[in-house]
């Protein structure tokens, strides 16, 4: 059964920097691109980065650009995200995702629809 777990949420200071992780199981890892998502409270889930299988192509959101770097560890199974210079506007709860390689186009941000989900992990900026 194919498992998606984030960890490294918690609170920052604006300007402040973290590392989430999102671990997987139950699928064949390498084959699949591997996204990270996001849902702050009462707005819609927006895609934030991605990171393809077949090249390790990488994706953001214009709003991330430049802050956020996306990275695999194929031995490990395990994609990182490390968020620098947060604003309190990036405070929502995070999801990884995995899929095939169309859903991480390798510009912008990747695509909504993607096959597996992990439950998330809350990131809170503020002072």
């Amino acid at each position: 059964q194919p498992q998606l777990v984030e960890s490294g949420g918690g609170l920052v200071q604006p300007g402040g920097s973290l590392r989430l992780s999102c671990g997987a199981s139950g699928f064949t890892f390498v084959k699949y691109a591997i996204a990270w998502f996001r849902q702050a409270p009462g707005k819609e889930r927006e895609g934030v980065s991605c990171i393809s299988s077949s090249d390790g192509r990488t994706g953001y959101a214009d709003s991330v650009t430049g802050r956020f770097t996306i990275s695999r560890d194929n031995a490990k199974n395990t994609v990182y995200l490390q968020m620098n210079s947060l604003k309190p506007e990036d405070t929502a709860v995070y999801y990884c995702a995995a899929d095939t390689d169309y859903y991480c186009p390798g510009y912008g941000r990747p695509l909504l629809g993607m096959a597996y989900w992990g439950k998330g992990t809350l990131v809170t900026v503020s002072s």
